[in-house]
């Protein structure tokens, strides 16, 4: 009830007011039946645009951080994702990542739209990451198509840090559906996965027309940011005399 209200009352409206998104291909998301839609993901705005132009409801795997945060903020937002239907996912460790493909193929199961992006986590730079395999086990063990999303215009709309997003022209870019019927009971083969997921991130790329960095985005998340301290370390801001 919620997700509706959000979606055409309160949320929705606005989205569309603000950043009047350009929507395309938007045919290739089945009308009826399970399925995925995985896009790239460049700012917490991409949350709330791409249900907003949906036909149909979308439950996304959330990590777990927007359902624990503190304070009167922190209760807020989990109530928000949960009232939103959204799935908590705790992405630390091989286990976490078994149950999120659990919760996962229990929305499908339910022959409903699940949304994921597979680069695991926000782009810091505004580039395309390597994907994690998760989406590609739960596309074969559920034996469901794999739209390929682009969100075009959000790193510049609300860049990481930004809590106010900024007016700028977005495009939403849906692709056809991938199918992975060809991979059928391989779903415990590695290359087999990684292949699949390399195909869905090459169709991703095209569509967003982003550069690509064949490393995952947490590592190079880390590993910049670990660069921005040791260049404060070795050149720390000198007090203004």
């Amino acid at each position: 009830m919620f997700y509706y209200l959000l979606k055409y009352v309160l949320l929705g409206p606005l989205l569309r007011l603000v950043f009047r998104p350009r929507i395309e291909g938007l045919e290739h998301v089945p009308s009826s039946g399970a399925a995925i839609v995985a896009g790239n993901h460049l700012s917490f705005s991409d949350h709330f645009l791409m249900p907003a132009v949906l036909k149909r409801r979308i439950t996304f795997l959330a990590k777990a951080e927007y359902f624990t945060g503190p304070g009167l903020k922190g209760r807020l937002t989990a109530f928000f994702f949960h009232s939103a239907g959204q799935i908590p996912v705790d992405r630390s460790g091989k286990e976490a990542g078994q149950a999120a493909i659990r919760e996962g193929l229990g929305v499908l199961g339910k022959g409903e739209l699940l949304g994921i992006y597979p680069e695991g986590t926000r782009s810091h730079d505004g580039r395309l990451y390597k994907g994690k395999v998760g989406v590609a086990v739960m596309a074969l063990k559920a034996g469901v198509p794999v739209v390929p999303c682009a969100m075009i215009g959000t790193f510049e709309a609300q860049p990481p840090g930004r809590k106010i997003p900024r007016v700028h022209p977005v495009v939403i870019r849906f692709g056809k559906p991938l199918d992975f019927s060809r991979y059928a009971g391989m779903e415990n083969e590695k290359a087999v996965l990684r292949a699949a997921t390399d195909e869905l991130m090459y169709a991703i790329l095209t569509l967003s027309e982003q550069e690509y960095v064949d490393q995952y985005a947490a590592v190079a998340k880390a590993e910049d940011a670990e660069r921005r301290a040791e260049d404060k370390r070795r050149f720390p801001r000198m007090p203004l005399s």
